[in-house]
């Protein structure tokens, strides 16, 4: 079985490296790739890089196809080079998958249309530009589409998908495995619960980091041939 991540500059690196940890313990004869155009290390949003293992030209085909978010969304969107591998990729994958914003990029190829998907809720609003219907859960399973919500729901994303192909005891046993046992130290891990001034708060930050992304992604959706909603 073959995995492959989408690995792109400006990426969320947790949205990646939280369900590659998950996966990795897929088990089987299972491969796992992070795939970008070159082999050079790619920054992410964090401010470390990491190396991809193959380049677009490597990998013809996967079983599961994961694509991340971030910032660099939108970049990934306006790159056709880029977004012809994912087509290409996800039109015969077993699995089409995401993770926080990286629903948009499967979105913006076309392979979402007519499906539930979730997403980062701070841009869960856009997917309806794809022809998605946006929803507002951790994790969103529609047929072989496994999408994800925003950057720590990588993890539940890939022990949900893990229990879809290897049953919910191995998906168990790898959750023991990596002590997933999460006790956050602050109620504030949603809009809902955090309230609206620390909403406005990371809607100032994302003004401050992303200007005009959403409009950015109107435009590139339009020039894809989505009709604007």
């Amino acid at each position: 079985m073959r995995i492959a991540f989408l690995l792109f500059p400006n990426v969320t690196q947790l949205d990646l490296t939280g369900p590659a940890q998950v996966l990795s313990r897929l088990g089987g004869d299972a491969r796992l790739d992070l795939v970008w155009k070159t082999l050079d290390p790619v920054p992410t949003d964090a401010g470390f890089s990491i190396l991809p293992t193959a380049t677009f030209d490597e990998v013809d085909h996967a079983d599961i196809l994961c694509v991340p978010g971030g910032f660099g969304v939108n970049g990934v969107i306006a790159d056709d080079v880029a977004m012809a591998w994912v087509e290409r990729i996800g039109t015969s994958a077993t699995w089409v998958t995401s993770v926080c914003t990286g629903s948009l990029i499967l979105g913006a190829a076309g392979l979402l249309q007519g499906y539930r998907a979730g997403c980062h809720w701070g841009q869960r609003h856009m997917l309806p530009l794809f022809g998605a219907e946006p929803v507002a859960e951790r994790v969103v399973v529609d047929r072989n589409r496994v999408t994800g919500g925003g950057v720590t729901a990588g993890i539940d994303f890939a022990l949900t998908l893990m229990a879809l192909i290897r049953g919910e005891n191995h998906a168990r046993a790898v959750q023991l495995s990596l002590e997933y046992d999460p006790a956050p130290p602050f109620d504030a891990g949603s809009p809902e619960r955090a309230g609206e001034t620390l909403v406005a708060v990371y809607q100032r930050r994302v003004a401050t980091l992303a200007p005009g992304r959403d409009e950015e992604l109107r435009t590139l959706a339009q020039k894809r041939g989505f009709t604007l909603r």
